[in-house]
């Protein structure tokens, strides 16, 4: 069914817009008149799920795509009405005037009018990837086979939520040292660039013999003042090819191998992987979709192309008939602790529930380990800012401490 774009005035003659779904022109002006608001223009929305989801340039992306928490949201909603007993296609209809996000109300549109076309829901979400990820449509699927489908939405509003929660803890704590951070390098490039050429020019015209401080901190300074388009071209150009080698399959493979030995960031980094691994899997094998197929949409939103390639080979051993936990062993990257509980889990038959603990654990690991670094890092900034700071003044100083000595 074809869905249209409409401007429109209500009852209060206030100007609004939305999208609705009709056979034609004329029923949508007809179903909008009905609700009590008189279209001022109409036209159709030519996107078809055969397309997915357009590419565009990647600022207007970022602008367009849906947001998880609003994806969060919509699955938290849909799981309530679903559970009333509303037929799914009537709870999507009554979503879709709730949400605020247009490019979100036609992609719920088109699930809706793929549905009624005969498709699955699962089947329908699958067709918008940038929106609904591989974990959500499987999950989704094992619902609509089972006949479970409101318990496994209100699982994935969990996940969902929790995945929100965490990242946005994350966020908080890093955002304070991150700011600071750029703060700090604006106010040392507006002093190298400018206050400190001005005076060190006073010594330059003095023609005296400078202390080797006073003359590395003029050189700074006049490669900062003469040459900074040239730092910002190199910054930038090594900003494009970080970029351009992330996208190639060997170059994410290095970045990815070196990320997971870095100090202190490997091991948060792992535990982070691990955490996504075990909460991921567990949700899957909990809604009825067996280890082998969950396995594989673990690998693709592990994040890191050497814990994918680990996972891969894991599922190939399993294949086999060796243990979960012996398989990702050998790859000696997730932490023991973590290969212990799911051999544990194994043996016990509690594979699911031993995975949950293991996320729990390791998502706390990681909050508290992201606040003690934060809480060390400010510490940090300030020295590092406070010896920069006064190497800038000493190397002020000195030459005149000098001139002091000559004239007395």
């Amino acid at each position: 069914m074809p869905v249209y774009e409409y401007k429109a005035l209500d009852i209060k003659g206030k100007t609004t817009s939305g999208i609705v779904d009709a056979e034609s022109p004329l029923i949508a002006r007809q179903k909008l008149r009905a609700s009590r608001t008189f279209p001022v223009s109409i036209k159709e929305v030519h996107e078809t799920p055969a397309k997915k989801e357009p590419r565009s340039f990647l600022i207007f992306r970022y602008f367009k795509r849906v947001r998880p928490s609003e994806v969060s949201m919509m699955t938290r909603q849909l799981a309530t009405i679903v559970g009333a007993g509303f037929p799914l296609v009537s709870a999507i209809d009554t979503l879709i005037p709730q949400t605020r996000s247009k490019a979100f109300k036609k992609i719920l549109a088109k699930i809706k009018d793929s549905i009624v076309e005969g498709n699955s829901f699962a089947r329908s979400l699958s067709l918008y990837p940038r929106t609904f990820s591989s974990l959500y449509v499987n999950m989704v699927q094992a619902g609509e086979t089972s006949g479970t489908l409101e318990i496994v939405l209100e699982r994935l509003a969990d996940i969902t939520e929790n995945q929100q929660a965490l990242k946005q803890r994350i966020h908080s704590a890093l955002t304070y040292p991150v700011f600071m951070t750029f703060i700090g390098a604006l106010v040392l490039f507006f002093l190298l660039t400018f206050i400190v050429p001005s005076i060190t020019s006073i010594f330059t015209d003095m023609n005296q013999a400078l202390p080797a401080p006073t003359l590395f901190l003029i050189t700074i300074s006049d490669l900062f003042k003469n040459y900074w388009w040239i730092i910002l071209i190199v910054m930038t150009g090594i900003l494009i090819a970080l970029n351009g080698i992330k996208k190639t399959s060997k170059g994410r493979y290095l970045l990815d191998k070196n990320m997971l030995f870095w100090p202190g960031v490997g091991l948060l980094t792992k535990k982070l992987a691990t955490a996504r691994f075990a909460r991921t899997l567990g949700s899957l094998l909990e809604n009825g979709v067996s280890l082998l197929p969950a396995l594989e949409i673990v690998k693709n939103i592990a994040g890191n192309k050497l814990i994918a390639n680990l996972i891969e080979n894991a599922a190939k051993e399993v294949e086999k008939g060796q243990a979960l936990g012996l398989a990702l062993a050998e790859g000696k990257i997730f932490p023991d602790l973590s290969i212990q509980m799911i051999r544990v889990g194994e043996q016990s038959g509690e594979l699911e529930a031993m995975l949950n603990k293991i996320a729990d654990v390791f998502e706390n690991e990681v909050e508290t380990s992201i606040m003690r670094m934060t809480s060390l890092l400010e510490p940090v900034m300030i020295l590092v800012m406070g010896i920069i700071v006064g190497f800038i003044v000493l190397s002020i100083c000195l030459p005149i401490f000098e001139m002091n000595q000559l004239i007395m």
